[in-house]
């Protein structure tokens, strides 16, 4: 989550507020992990970071989750970026700010709400993404969805009350998760943004 917004949150300040050549190819390429199926690029990703050792451990999974979450932040950050007035950086700049400090001051405040949000989003993608976690975990790096995936085919015996126990709280998070993030997030916003878009 952490990783996710210190990239998302800058790409989607330049996407929001600048105009450069293939800038529509550049919001293409950061839509299609969320676009398509993550099992279509999850086996080549895999087969990636083992090749160079980074996966059957923590940072395999925190690495081929970037993929998507980063676009995800990009998508719910750049309508509240695009929402603040561009005036603000103007005078803050005619007064001799940097642009850290403009950033860090001015408009990191501003995006408390969409950063919260995008964060909430995020942990809740990563907690129910199945494919890239199964492909790239490992003994110790599983998240709830890959652990209630193997209890479910382990062999054996299985305790039902574990398994029905780890869904009703997958479930409880996952709700809890949701509605905090939807009080900060209007999905509206970016249907909006889409047809304003659309319409320029």
């Amino acid at each position: 989550v952490v990783l996710s917004v210190l990239i998302g949150v800058p790409a989607s300040y330049v996407l929001a507020r600048r105009n450069f050549p293939g800038k529509r190819l550049v919001n293409l390429a950061f839509l299609l992990p969320i676009l398509m199926p993550p099992i279509t690029y999850g086996i080549p990703l895999a087969t990636v970071l083992y090749k160079f050792n980074l996966a059957g451990n923590i940072s395999g999974v925190i690495l081929a989750n970037l993929v998507p979450c980063v676009p995800f932040v990009i998508l719910t950050m750049t309508p509240f970026i695009e929402q603040i007035d561009p005036t603000i950086e103007r005078a803050a700049r005619m007064s001799g700010a940097r642009t850290i400090s403009i950033f860090t001051r001015i408009l990191a405040p501003l995006l408390v709400p969409g950063i919260l949000a995008a964060s909430i989003l995020v942990l809740v993608r990563t907690v129910g993404m199945f494919e890239l976690t199964f492909l790239t975990a490992g003994p110790d790096s599983n998240t709830l969805v890959v652990a209630l995936f193997n209890s479910m085919n382990a062999a054996g015996i299985r305790a039902q009350q574990s398994v029905d126990a780890m869904a009703v709280i997958y479930m409880l998070i996952m709700a809890v998760l949701l509605v905090t993030a939807l009080r900060f997030v209007n999905p509206t916003q970016l249907v909006a943004q889409v047809k304003e878009e659309q319409e320029a």
